[in-house]
């Protein structure tokens, strides 16, 4: 059972002294839920999966998320699904650490939340459309092209239209 202030805090100090190969996943579904104070997931599922190893402990998870974006084109706001999973090895002891610094805390509360943010921060598209024919604004009125047709017509830009004056 998780933390309800923490509910991505988990207690897996019994695996430190289990035998290698003991493994143990734990299951997480929240209507909302916030990674830091700047984001907010909405429909979060997840399974986390903890594995013994002599390193440390093996984490393997597979999550899903949504999230409200802002298109690139038209500002509206769209939903946004994000899918991720992840391999990391939480240490026993700095000789064995990888990469990502994660080291099993002497308490065995593992807190996954920074870990899963940062996996979802990579999942969000650089642009987000709301969709792929997505018209934008209107650089003239700033009208959503989308649902109305403002009747401006922007110049071409070219570089060429200057040898078309040449043609009359």
């Amino acid at each position: 059972m998780t933390n309800p202030r923490h509910p991505l805090r988990l207690n897996v100090g019994f695996l430190i002294s289990a035998p290698i190969g003991t493994y143990r996943a734990f299951d997480f579904e929240y209507e909302t839920i916030h990674l830091g104070e700047d984001l907010a997931l909405g429909r979060f599922v997840g399974t986390s999966r903890f594995s013994r190893t002599p390193q440390g402990l093996v984490l393997q998870g597979d999550f899903q998320a949504e999230t409200q974006l802002e298109c690139v084109r038209c500002l509206d706001p769209l939903m946004q699904t994000l899918k991720w999973s992840l391999t990391e090895l939480y240490a026993f002891d700095h000789r064995n650490m990888t990469e990502s610094g994660l080291l099993v805390p002497e308490d065995g509360q593992i807190d996954l939340e920074p870990l899963l943010r940062e996996y979802a921060l990579l999942e969000f598209p650089i642009s987000p459309l709301c969709r792929p024919d997505c018209k934008g604004l209107c650089p003239v009125c700033g009208e959503n092209l989308n649902k109305t047709d403002c009747d401006h017509r922007p110049e071409p830009d070219s570089p060429f239209l200057a040898l078309k004056d040449l043609l009359k």
